[in-house]
């Protein structure tokens, strides 16, 4: 069922991602601008953290006519897997897969907003995105899931993170690009969010991590770890260019409060000491579009620790080796210190952002509940 109510006069809200949950939505990789040599190192990280999910939790895998075969070989055997056949143009299930909310009753129902691959004709990644529009509307359709109808709205599911008690945290340099609602305050996007999410107050980040390709998402820079607690991406660096970027959303947090009064504690992640960046042996495997983006070797990736996946037992963090393995550990460090309920599982995730974002970019969380009741 097509919704046209909102989601917050109907009971319903968007949880946390440290909140137990049902599972995820996944998308098999194939797009070649995104995915160097016909997506096959891609396809092996997507299966590797796909089984890792898989141990707590059920995996939608969307697959399309091209990647069915390969993905069904990759994840033979592997338990708690549910492919769904659905067109797509690329792999970013937190961004064009639905958002979900759901309401004290266990009923779980999903938002389908407006996607136009991060910018449209103003800044958008590439030329044709109507799979990835469409992808939301046809998978609630698939499994079940009455759908509130948000696409007068543009927005990807990265761009918001959510406590689960009413307080939203995005950045200004996302939201209040020309790409996406131009037409909008920032008052009545603002509105808007509370509206579908179930919410009660906003907190706007000034920026997010530094040449993030989507105008800084706020998932790879600052994510809720439990209500009034996050993790922000940080350098002690003066000279990096994320120092000041970082600084500024400090900033915000501390002297702001969330929808319940609370001040927030603040956690420092560090991102990686030393830029991972697009290297020639990358370039020679993607092939690009006509209006695609098209990088460049020695292009700075937007690395970065914060970009993990709760699943229901585990942090999936991302790891980026080499040069960086110290890094790393550092980044293992602190998440089990913040994190001692869950295991912290250490992923290689360097073909992944190899395409743009990294492992929470890859997965969208469906919370605990049915899909229709």
């Amino acid at each position: 069922m097509i919704l046209s109510t909102l989601p917050i006069n109907d009971g319903f809200r968007m949880p946390a991602e440290f909140e137990p949950h049902s599972g995820c939505i996944m998308i098999f990789p194939e797009r070649p601008g995104s995915w160097p040599y016909d997506a096959l190192p891609a396809a092996e990280k997507f299966t590797e953290i796909i089984k890792l999910i898989a141990r707590d939790e059920t995996v939608f895998v969307i697959v399309s006519d091209k990647t069915d075969k390969r993905a069904r070989n990759m994840l033979d055997g592997t338990d708690n897997i549910r492919f769904v056949k659905i067109p797509q143009n690329d792999s970013w299930a937190r961004d064009t897969a639905p958002t979900f909310v759901s309401n004290p009753n266990g009923n779980i129902r999903g938002i389908n907003w407006q996607f136009n691959a991060w910018g449209g004709e103003f800044d958008g990644l590439y030329a044709d995105w109507s799979f990835d529009d469409k992808l939301a509307e046809r998978f609630c359709e698939t499994v079940g899931c009455d759908t509130y109808d948000a696409h007068h709205f543009v927005l990807e599911g990265g761009s918001i993170h959510s406590d689960g008690e009413g307080t939203i945290i995005v950045t200004e340099i996302c939201l209040l690009s020309k790409g996406r609602n131009p037409h909008m305050t920032r008052d009545e996007i603002t509105d808007t969010l509370c509206a579908y999410l179930g919410a009660k107050k906003v907190i706007w980040l000034p920026r997010g991590i530094y040449n993030d390709e989507t105008n800084e998402h706020v998932d790879n820079v600052c994510a809720f770890i439990a209500p009034a607690e996050v993790v922000l991406a940080w350098t002690d660096n003066e000279s990096d260019p994320q120092y000041e970027l970082s600084a500024a959303c400090l900033a915000m947090l501390e002297n702001s409060v969330d929808a319940k009064g609370r001040r927030f504690t603040v956690h420092k992640l560090p991102i990686p000491k030393i830029p991972v960046c697009v290297t020639e042996n990358d370039m020679k495997g993607y092939v690009f579009e006509e209006g695609e983006d098209v990088r460049e070797i020695g292009e700075r990736l937007a690395a970065s620790y914060v970009n993990f996946y709760f699943s229901n037992n585990s942090v999936i963090l991302p790891q980026f080796g080499g040069a960086n393995a110290e890094s790393d550990a550092e980044a293992v460090s602190i998440m089990e210190k913040l994190c001692p309920q869950r295991r912290i599982v250490p992923v290689m995730a360097r073909d992944i952002i190899v395409g743009g974002g990294n492992i929470h970019c890859i997965t969208q969380q469906i919370p605990k509940g049915v899909f229709n009741a």
